[in-house]
């Protein structure tokens, strides 16, 4: 079983998707509202998202953009049918794009497909003596748990799902404590020097110009 998000925000068609996940064993999760998606994903954590294009408040495209460096996979679903939308999809980072209107048996084919592509490509980390499993939020260190946060094992996700490249703290704070987030760029540096203290990453999360921070990992 899988937690499906559903970003529609025609309740006819979001109610006809939801049944269906339900029919098949996923347990489906309802956003109608673009502005409202971001912190669901935050608290939900969904395992695939399906995505309309046109919404109120904020679009799917300008959705994906934040959704993408978070390693869930999207589908998106939309009446939106020229080529030159589905390929800025595919180019945003989405995993297929379905155009409306939809064979429902083709959707959750579509659906299972792209799981089963995420199951088998690992939804696990490795480097040296350390261990993320991403599905159970569990973190070993030397073959022992090691307890981090919410907000850390959630920058600690976003930094290995972008290994190698730089993010800068205002990226850090727009994908790990979401996009109307007011606090300071302080409280990544907190976070970053507590995942390297605990995780004895002292050497494998580097300062970038002094903006943000990249994950070294050996290509």
């Amino acid at each position: 079983m899988a937690n499906i998000l559903v970003v529609e925000d025609e309740t006819a068609i979001a109610d006809l998707i939801l049944m269906n996940l339900r029919l098949v064993g996923h347990n489906g999760l309802h956003v109608s509202d673009g502005n409202e998606v971001m912190v669901n994903i935050e608290e939900q954590r969904p395992d695939l998202i399906i995505l309309d294009v046109m919404l109120p408040g904020r679009d799917g495209f300008e959705l994906m953009k934040e959704i993408g460096p978070l390693g869930i996979p999207v589908i998106f679903l939309t009446a939106k049918e020229e080529l030159a939308d589905k390929i800025t999809g595919l180019k945003l980072g989405a995993d297929d794009y379905m155009v409306k209107p939809f064979a429902t048996i083709e959707l959750l084919t579509r659906i299972e497909t792209v799981l089963k592509r995420y199951k088998a490509s690992g939804h696990g980390f490795e480097l040296d003596n350390l261990e993320v499993r991403f599905d159970e939020h569990l973190v070993l260190l030397n073959n022992e748990q090691v307890e981090l946060t919410t907000k850390e094992f959630m920058l600690l996700e976003i930094l290995i799902r972008n290994k190698n490249i730089a993010l800068s703290r205002d990226k850090l704070l727009e994908l790990v404590w979401g996009f109307d987030y007011m606090g300071e760029t302080r409280t990544i540096d907190v976070h970053v020097q507590k995942l390297r203290k605990k995780l004895h990453l002292e050497d494998r999360i580097k300062t970038v110009f002094k903006v943000g921070y990249r994950l070294e990992v050996p290509r």
